[in-house]
């Protein structure tokens, strides 16, 4: 069964409470998206660990419920 985008995002954002997240369902099929996550919480963290942390906000439906997620994080940077 496929996973919806609004599903993904509310995960992301349960997790990451101030981050601006798109999504877009690559294939129209709801089991490849892409993923653009903001957030402050990322700030001294490798990229690696930015992942980590979407992927743990996903708790665990990485390639079960969710097939792919081409994932792109972006360290949000305080407003001026």
């Amino acid at each position: 069964m496929p996973m919806p985008a609004k599903d993904i995002e509310q995960a992301i954002r349960a997790a990451l409470p101030d981050a601006e997240v798109t999504i877009t369902d690559l294939a129209g099929d709801g089991d490849h998206y892409s993923a653009r996550v903001e957030s402050a919480a990322f700030k001294g963290k490798s990229r690696v660990q930015q992942h980590k942390m979407v992927y743990d906000a996903l708790s665990g439906r990485m390639g079960g419920v969710l097939h792919a997620l081409a994932l792109q994080t972006v360290v949000k940077e305080p407003a001026s």
